[in-house]
């Protein structure tokens, strides 16, 4: 029990915050990358330093396997299609005139530093957020919680997470829509890893469907 609550009790906080930041603080995008960087990797080294006989679970979720890449790969390729063949067919149905505003009101992103944001969102921050939600926030905590626990939490974990950036940008039943397509989206990133034990199958249709949404960033801004 006090293990499971070491690994839940920093993500929940650690989710609100960022929440409440987003919504309502509204900090520069390039100064809150590095600060999120710190705290992906500190608080799950937190625990390890604190556990260290659990330590050789940690390495296992670097552990490189070749299985089950292909099928994420494909899988990948599938999201991004799905998320961009759905803006291009609700672009006239939903504003999203509200997602550039935010953007460049609350976080200082524009038309002429996207491509480095994107950059950092498709590769690196999605890496970051599978280490903390699949790796640290599924997998190990699947190793003091019960499985089902385990993926609800990180699944609810990853959407609460997201919350205060998709605020403002979307009225309340797209918000809705979007949360419960993360939460669902988080529960087939745990499936995938769960089998290797790893990080990497999410990580690759989290790259693409990251690759799909800065596609719309990209087509929203007047980029392409």
């Amino acid at each position: 029990m006090k293990r499971k609550l070491s690994v839940m009790i920093p993500v929940f906080v650690f989710s609100g915050i960022v929440t409440f930041i987003d919504a309502f603080v509204h900090p520069d995008y390039f100064f809150k990358i590095p600060v999120k960087i710190v705290f992906f990797l500190a608080l799950p080294m937190l625990f390890f330093a604190r556990n260290f006989d659990a330590f050789c679970d940690f390495k296992k979720l670097f552990v490189f396997k070749k299985k089950g890449l292909f099928k994420a790969f494909i899988l990948g390729l599938g999201v991004y299609a799905v998320i961009l063949s759905g803006f291009l067919l609700t672009r006239n149905i939903i504003d999203y005139s509200g997602v550039t505003k935010n953007l460049t009101d609350g976080m200082g992103i524009t038309a002429d530093n996207f491509i480095y944001v994107s950059l950092y969102i498709s590769l690196m921050n999605s890496f970051l957020e599978e280490f903390f939600f699949r790796g640290y926030g599924f997998i190990t905590l699947s190793k003091y919680a019960s499985r089902r626990t385990a993926y609800i939490f990180s699944s609810v974990m990853f959407a609460f997470y997201h919350t205060g950036m998709l605020f403002g940008m979307f009225g309340f039943g797209v918000l809705a829509l979007l949360l419960f397509g993360l939460v669902a989206g988080g529960c087939i990133f745990n499936y995938l890893n769960e089998a290797n034990g790893n990080i990497y199958p999410s990580w690759f249709v989290h790259m693409f469907a990251n690759f799909a949404i800065n596609t719309v960033g990209f087509i929203l801004f007047g980029v392409i």
